[in-house]
Parts: structure tokens; sequence; C-alpha cells
């Protein structure tokens, strides 16, 4: 709908002289122009304003998702000589490189091969790098960095010493992995292309599901290419970032196209490329949707397009949505095959609402003629919206967090208790909007220019031709034929001579222009409280981005849980020193009674020498039919993990390779069978440190 032409033969007046202003460059003023600026640019300025704050709050913040759990030799540890290997276990799967584990002499020398050793056995994860022979005595440093699974990186440093410590001349780096203005930065485009995301598809699915017609409304137009073009340019720094992000910290690498090509062969560098593919395909998409949809005015002209264009449309976003996915929170973690899809619903979800709110703010403040049907449509779109987003949100919550004490005890759960508050206010006012949608009247009445008091104000029941902005008729132009003819052809001859009085006359006419498009706003007044509460919802909407950035930045409270249970159990673990356990055994049958003896040398994580003895009821050593050991560490779902045993004598068996992964109470398992029939099973627990 647009602005309403003056009522047949009414009269005009000349605008009435104002004191005249310096003219502006455009001979209209400075407050007229602003006036006819779009709330587009608005929005998007808001949103970049935040995203700076975010970068700059989440620049000092730790955003570990994967954490060191265990190493062998263990921080400060003390050993008589060097070790083969030095060996890292982690709580979660990592990314790393030949060079991301280096040991460092006292004299800061390289002290490790340089080679990766892969040591990961079923939920163990584990690395290593083999150290060279001759070493001397003194304090090691050993520096590593990684990449966690859901694509942050992480780093540390911890020190052993062989015979005895000593000084060290090993400076590590002060600032991580991560951090800097590099880290501001990567958080920044972060959040951007989370908002552009929001605004593209949200925008889209407002035209093609609410409101047909917004397709040729050029404030809309604009706002779905101001989200096209910052998710896009968002992506394509991300991917320039990610080397020195994940790496050097050094801006200058951005630009290096060595370091580009390693990024191109990481998980994260892959989705970022089909997220630069995917936004190729929606360009397409919107020159369709605000091209020949938008010039088809007929419902039955434009269905053979909706179809193609609902179809392709979601398409798209789920495959923009999925690089997420793919590469965050949701593919880590337990039900990961249940995670990512539900993850892809749960970020639709999210840009039909707060990204169709966008636009609904855009079309209320520039288009205020909008449908009312084309508001209730938005409102049940969005309350669909909110349903997945109730259920989905409810089962990502669970899995991120997994306890009730986690929601108050980590960093992760106090966030979501504040992200969840602020949907909660969001869905407050979002009420208040639907009691003013059902206020809505059917059309728009507007006070015309010359209505004198007591006559009823004019009516805009239909849309109205199109101006040449995409808006509408112009208001100007309808509420007077002056305003837009050349000035110096409607003024007098002595204004038209005087620049001055020239400028004031445009002035006064574009003060014209923007009183009518007000007075067309403001006209129902249900429109004009729609208007404030879906503003306040937006503004809600800003912070809800801002916290829900700062969650994927944030170690999820499972795994924040799981690694202080691990770091718990490594350090109540006892000092270094064999273990000696005897275990009776009576498998029931003739001669089924003895005792098994186990000695495990030197009882710490990592390599131990394991001797079994079993000796009859007599005490003499005797044969078994057969005898297995395994050890299971409980409190970290890690094993059974079977000993493999070598027999060197009757009743006497050696196992030179038993691999413990980390400290902590394990449960020793010994099965001994007699006969055929007769066995037994013995548990022990013994700390291993």
């Amino acid at each position: 709908m647009t602005a309403i032409a003056p009522r047949p033969g009414a009269p005009t007046r000349p605008p009435r002289p104002v004191p005249a202003r310096p003219a502006s460059p455009h001979g209209v003023s400075a407050r007229g122009a602003s006036a006819r600026r779009g709330i587009a640019p608005r929005l998007l300025a808001l949103l970049l304003l935040t995203a700076a704050l975010l970068g700059t709050a989440l620049s000092g913040a730790a955003s570990a998702h994967s954490a060191l759990t265990g190493s062998d030799p263990a921080d400060g540890a003390v050993v008589a000589t060097a070790p083969q290997r030095v060996t890292l276990t982690f709580s979660e799967q990592v990314a790393l490189g030949d060079d991301s584990i280096r040991v460092l002499e006292p004299s800061g020398k390289r002290a490790d091969s340089g080679e990766l050793r892969d040591l990961c056995s079923g939920s163990v994860v584990k690395y290593g790098v083999d150290l060279r022979d001759g070493l001397p005595d003194g304090t090691y440093t050993v520096a590593w960095q990684a990449v966690s699974a859901d694509s942050h990186p992480i780093s540390g440093a911890f020190s052993f010493s062989i015979g005895k410590p000593s000084a060290t001349k090993v400076v590590l780096p002060k600032e991580e992995p991560g951090g800097g203005l590099v880290g501001r930065l990567y958080d920044i485009g972060r959040y951007v292309s989370y908002a552009g995301f929001t605004v593209l598809v949200g925008g889209c699915a407002f035209v093609l599901v609410c409101w047909p017609r917004g397709a040729s409304v050029r404030p809309v137009q604009r706002l779905v290419a101001y989200g096209w073009v910052t998710f896009t340019a968002a992506t394509l720094a991300l991917l320039m970032l990610r080397g020195p992000y994940t790496g050097s910290g050094e801006l200058g690498d951005a630009f290096d196209l060595g370091v580009l090509q390693g990024v191109l062969d990481t998980k994260t560098g892959a989705a970022l490329t089909s997220r630069l593919l995917l936004a190729g395909a929606s360009a397409l998409f919107v020159a369709v949707l605000f091209g020949p949809y938008a010039r088809r005015e007929g419902p039955g002209d434009r269905r053979d397009l909706v179809y193609g264009l609902a179809v392709g449309g979601t398409i798209v976003a789920a495959g923009i949505a999925g690089t997420w996915a793919l590469s965050e929170h949701a593919s880590t973690g337990v039900q990961t095959a249940l995670a990512m899809p539900l993850d892809v619903v749960h970020l639709l979800a999210v840009a039909v609402w707060l990204g169709g709110l966008a636009a609904l703010v855009v079309a209320l403040y520039r288009e205020p003629s909008i449908e009312r049907d084309a508001v209730e449509r938005y409102s049940r779109l969005a309350f669909g919206a909110v349903a997945v987003l109730a259920v989905t949100g409810l089962y990502q919550s669970w899995r991120q967090v997994g306890t009730w004490t986690a929601l108050t005890g980590t960093a992760y759960g106090r966030l979501l208790l504040v992200k969840l508050g602020l949907v909660a206010v969001l869905l407050g006012v979002g009420w208040i909007s639907r009691r003013w949608t059902r206020q809505l009247a059917e059309t728009v009445r507007v006070p015309s220019d010359e209505q004198r008091p007591g006559e009823a104000p004019e009516a805009t029941d239909g849309p109205g031709p199109e101006g040449t902005d995409g808006e509408g008729a112009d208001p100007a132009a309808t509420a007077d034929p002056a305003a837009t003819a050349d000035p110096a052809a409607t003024a007098d001859p002595a204004a038209a001579a005087d620049p001055v009085r020239a400028a004031q006359l445009a002035r006064q006419r574009a003060a014209v222009a923007v009183a009518r498009k007000r007075r067309v706003r403001d006209a129902d007044p249900a429109r004009a409280g729609l208007r404030r509460s879906v503003l306040a919802e937006t503004a809600v909407v800003v912070v809800v981005l801002a916290v829900t950035t700062a969650l994927t930045a944030t170690e999820p409270a499972r795994t924040q849980e799981q690694t202080d249970r691990m770091r718990a159990a490594t350090a109540t673990a006892v000092p270094d020193r064999p273990v000696d356990v005897s275990l009776p055994f009576d498998t029931g049958g003739p001669g089924g009674t003895g005792t098994v003896r186990l000695n495990l040398d030197p009882g710490r994580s990592g390599g131990n020498t394991l001797r079994v003895a079993v000796d009859g009821a007599d005490g003499k050593p005797r044969d078994v039919a057969e005898l297995k050991v395994s050890f299971t560490l409980d409190a970290q779902e890690i094993g059974p993990l079977p000993v493999p045993l070598e027999r060197d004598a009757a009743g006497r068996w050696t196992a030179r390779s038993a691999q413990l992964p980390m400290p902590g109470d394990w449960r020793l398992r010994v099965t001994v069978r007699t006969s055929d029939i007769d066995q037994t099973t013995i548990d022990k627990n013994v700390k291993i440190g």
C-alpha cells in the first residue's frame, strides 16, 4: 500500500515560509535527508557495534573445548633416566601436526624427533613424540598446540626433569592461540556471520511466506542484500583469519597463500569454503526473489516460482546451517548423529524467527501500509519457529550441560541461563506484539493535508502505484503536486533568482514529504504500538545473538565437568611406586584354591611391566588353564584394557607393555580358570600415579 493522494478537488496550499537554514549540497536539509535513510543500515550498524563489543569481551575468555588430562612424564615429575617418548592425553579428539608437540632442553634446543605419533586407542585420545638419545640431565619443557574437534585452538606447556631439576633458558610466548587482535577479529567475524545468515534467511522467508508484495519493496530488498553482503564478507574474513587464529597469531599470515592452503585441508577450512559456495547459490536465489518473482503481480503468476524458490531456498539455507553443525559443538560429544541434524533445524528456526523479525521492523517503519494478513502470517510462522526452538534447544542444552549442577557451576551453564532469560523476555515482548497485531485495522486511515475538524480521515484500502524507489508513490508528490516540480519553475521569479530562497522552498517541500510519510506511518495507533514492541524485540535479539556467539566460544559444561574429574583424579593419585597386589581365589573345583600375586612396575600412567605369579594352596607355583588380567578406569569410562601375558615358567607370567593412559583409581580384574568348567573372577581397585 502507498500514501493516499488528496481528494479530488481538494484545495492545495503553498507551504508556509520557515526561517532559512544553510542549504545542503543537494538542496535538501540534513534533517530531511536523514529522515529518508532506511532503517536497515542502522540495524546493520547496531549489529557491527555489538560484534565489536563482543569480540573485545571474548578476547580474554578461555575457549578451549578439549583439554589436556594427562601426560607421561607428568607435569613436574623427576625421572631417573630419559624416557623413550613424551605422551599427552586429551579429553576429546584434537588435530595436531608434526610440530604441535615440542620438547625443549634446558638450553632451548629441540629434544624431540619432530615426528608425531598417534597413540589413540578406543576412547583414549593420546599423542606423543619420541626423544633423541643421549639427553643431558635437567629440566625439560613440553610446549603443545592443537585444534579441538569443534574448531577452537588450544595450547599449553608443562615441564619435567631428568636426574634433577635445573634452570632453563626456554621462553614461551605469552599470547595463546586464538587471542590478541586476530582472536578479537575472528570473534567479531563469527558474530557478524551469524547475524548476516539470520537476516538473509529470515528476510527471504518473511517475503516468500508472509508478504509476497514485500519482494518489490526497496527497503526490504536492501535489508536482505545487506544480510547477504555481511554474511559473505564475514565468511571470507573467517577463512583468511583461520590460519593465524589457530597458529601464529600474526595478522599478516592472513594473506599468506601457504597458510591458507593449510587451512583448506582442515575440517573447518572445508566448512568455510562450502559456506562461501553456498553464499553464491543464495545470491542467485535472492536475484530471482527480487527479480522475476517480484515483477509478477498476480498470485497465479507467482505460483510456478514459489515452489522452486521454497525448495531451493530451504536446501541452500540448510546447507549453510550444516557447515556450522559439522564443524562446531554439534560435531563432538555424545549423540553426534542426532545432534547435527537437530542443530541445523535449530539454526534455521532461529533465522526464520529473528531474521523475519528484522524484516518486519523494516516494513513497519519504511512501508507502514503492510497488510494485517502479512503480520498475522508472520506471527503464526514465528510461533512455529519458537516451538521448534523449544524442542531442539532443550535437547541441545541437555547434551551440552548434562547435570543440574553444571547450570550454575560452569561458565557455559551460566551463559545458558542468561540466554534462557533473554529468550523469556523476548517471548514476553512478542506476546505484547501479538496483542497489537490483533488490534490492527484492515486499512490505514490517514488525515489528509486539508482535513478539517469533524471530517473523516481518508482510508488506504489497497496497494497504490509503486514509485521508482520501490516504497510506493512519493508522499510529497501525492500531497503537493508542486513538490516534484523544479523549485525555480514553481517559485516566484524573485525566488528563482535567489538560490537561498530556492533552497528554502526545497527544504519546505522535503519537510512536507516527511510529515506526510509520518502521518501515514502513525495513522493506525495499533501499528504504532506494534512498531514499538517489535523494535524492542529486535533490541533483545541483538543481545541474544551476542550471548549465542559467546556460548559457541565457551567450553561446554559436560566437557568441563569431565575434564575437572580427570584432573581431580590426577591430583589425588599416589606418587610413582610399584604396585603389589595379592588376591586369593577359589574356582570351586578340586584344587581350585590358591593365590594370584601381581607386581606393576613402576605403577604410574604410561608404560608398565606387569609380573603375575600363581601359587597353589601349598604355596608352590602352579599353572592354570587360563589367566586373564585387565584394567578399567570407571570414572572416565576407559576400558577394560586387556593385558597380554607371556608365560615365563610354571605359574609365572609377564607383560612388558601394560599401558595405563592416565592416573586414577583403576579397577584390576583377574580371571582364573583351573579346569574346563571351574573359573572365578576377582576385582581389586588400585591407585595409579
